[in-house]
Formats: C-alpha cells, sequence, structure tokens
C-alpha cells in the first residue's frame, strides 16, 4: 500500500486508488501538465515503480514548522535506460499501470 499521510495535500482519492495498486517492479506511465505563461501541455514518462515517498521543499527548512510545504513524490526507473527518475505529485497528475 502506497498511503501518502504526510504531506501537506492530499493526492485527489482517484488518483490515490492507483497508487494504493502499484507495487515495486510494476510498469506505469505518468502524465502531467506543464504549464508556460498561457501555453500547457502533457508531459509524459514511462517506466517501473519503485516506490511512493514524500519531499519537504528547500523553502521549507527555513521556515517554523506550520509553514512546511511537504509534497508527495513517485519514484520510477526510466525505460530503456535504467534511468533513476523522479515526479512530484499535483492535482493534475495522472498514472496509469501498463
Amino acid at each position: 500500500m502506497n498511503k501518502i499521510t504526510c504531506c501537506t495535500k492530499q493526492p485527489p482519492p482517484d488518483l490515490q486508488a492507483v497508487l494504493d495498486k502499484l507495487e515495486p517492479g510494476t510498469r506505469i506511465r505518468i502524465t502531467q501538465t506543464v504549464r508556460v505563461g498561457m501555453k500547457s501541455w502533457p508531459a509524459v514518462a514511462t517506466g517501473v515503480f519503485r516506490h511512493v515517498d514524500s519531499l519537504a521543499t528547500g523553502l521549507a527548512t527555513h521556515r517554523v514548522p506550520e509553514d512546511d510545504i511537504i509534497v508527495p513524490i513517485i519514484h520510477f526507473t526510466k525505460e530503456p535506460h535504467g534511468e533513476l527518475s523522479s515526479v512530484a505529485i499535483d492535482e493534475h497528475t495522472k498514472v496509469e499501470i501498463l
């Protein structure tokens, strides 16, 4: 189970349901929306799921605990070259099991 409990904002229920099904070694496709100015487009990455974790942003380490911003992170291995990668989950992140 990959329940994220320590983050500032929890993933949407539909995304959490997919995360709960993931086990190390599962092939996944992650789609996120990239925005620059008024333009946006999908960014897609595929790979093999490793684990879900959280990350306290650098800004949060220099403030009082009430201001901490802790984001959920998906760690995976990109195919075909085995590059270790991770992405921060937001409300627009889509994860598919392949």
